[in-house]
């Protein structure tokens, strides 16, 4: 059997090498058990530059405002938890990844909250089998995810925390409130303790405000960190251009993305967010949050299907039909929302500026034909 690489390695496991270097020439205090300073933490999330001193690149993984990381650095050096809140897209648990990684070299230990949830996920469980043949016991236990990183003083991730039911966020006051899990069915060594460095990273989507509300009690227990939708068009190419370069090197693809048809994508979701925020109702907006993820997500399916169905080369018309492919959630909402911007504005768009303009104008209407 040869050793085969996972699809997607966890952040420690893709810069493990950045890490090992960082780790090697940190002299700064270190709060906990925690593998880099705050410093490096940051340096390592955000990229060095001249003033850093160092003598090897470190390359900037997340791109947004520097007060949002060092706030969150602090946060888990303290004995809070950590909440990053903000749309869809905008890069919190890519973040979260990252801060894990960075201070404890794992950032596997998640929960993904979701209706199906429990307070077991958060917790333990039991192996049945073990159970049966020898009883209740710390060696039949099957810690959570969360219970792991207690035991270990590393940190714990919960994604989506306002999927979660109430009994299930209750369940996590306790864990962030006293520090430590009870086992009632174990009459002997029946605590798990919280170790130093232990801290949790949580998540949540503002635009599901009202499935499952924060209690006050949960709110106190975290300090919030929003993050903002990337509307600065620089920021918003960098963080296109790094996600690409990942993809390709990952699918092992060399393919061309053309300056001008990135230039067309930012061009597309700048104006379908303006035309979001001037509808006067749900019905005039697209489903989609128009994110900085789901340009990311437009601009794989182009590649990938230029890459396997074309001629290895990225088109304007490809683009088109996945921008629009990837938009058009609702029929015949979504459709009818596309097929006015293709007319109101790529149309006189295509007249004035020429290539790859008109491309990007026929392949979008083909792509509507097709849909509607």
């Amino acid at each position: 059997m040869t050793d085969q690489q996972p699809l997607r390695a966890p952040a420690e496991a893709t810069y493990a090498d950045e890490l090992d270097y960082l780790e090697s020439l940190d002299r700064g205090p270190k709060p906990f058990s925690w593998r880099l300073s705050p410093q490096l933490v940051r340096i390592f999330i955000l990229g060095a530059d001249k003033s850093d001193g160092l003598d090897r690149p470190v390359a900037q993984k997340w791109f947004g405002d520097r007060s949002f990381v060092e706030r969150s650095i602090v946060t888990l050096a303290s004995d809070r938890g950590l909440l990053l809140i903000g749309d869809p897209g905008t890069g919190k648990s890519w973040l979260a990844e990252l801060l894990a990684a960075a201070i404890c070299r794992d950032s596997t230990q998640v929960v993904q909250g979701t209706a199906g949830t429990t307070e077991d996920h958060l917790t333990y469980s039991w192996n049945i089998a073990m159970v049966i043949a020898k009883g209740q016991s710390r060696e039949s236990m099957i810690p959570s995810p969360i219970m792991t990183a207690m035991a270990e003083g590393t940190i714990g991730r919960f994604e989506e925390l306002t999927r979660a039911t109430s009994d299930v966020q209750d369940a996590l006051i306790s864990i962030l409130s006293e520090k430590y899990v009870t086992i009632p069915e174990l009459d002997t060594d029946n605590v798990v303790f919280a170790q130093p460095g232990f801290s949790i990273i949580a998540t949540a989507n503002s635009r599901d405000r009202g499935v499952n509300e924060l209690s006050s009690a949960l709110k106190r227990r975290f300090n919030f960190v929003r993050i903002p939708v990337v509307t600065n068009k620089r920021s918003e190419t960098e963080i296109v251009r790094f996600r690409t370069t990942e993809l390709l090197r990952r699918h092992r693809i060399e393919l061309e993305v053309p300056p001008t048809l990135l230039d067309i994508l930012l061009q597309s979701f700048a104006d379908l967010r303006a035309a979001a925020e001037a509808a006067n109702s749900d019905e005039e907006k697209l489903e989609s949050a128009l994110s900085t993820a789901e340009q990311i997500g437009v601009l794989e399916d182009a590649i990938l299907h230029s890459h396997f169905f074309g001629d290895r080369t990225l088109r304007a018309e490809t683009l088109a039909a996945s921008l629009v492919g990837t938009l058009a959630r609702r029929t015949p909402e979504d459709l009818a929302i596309l097929n006015k911007y293709w007319h109101g504005v790529v149309e006189p768009r295509s007249r004035a500026d020429g290539e790859p303009w008109p491309a990007f104008l026929a392949g979008g209407r083909d792509a509507i034909a097709t849909l509607s």
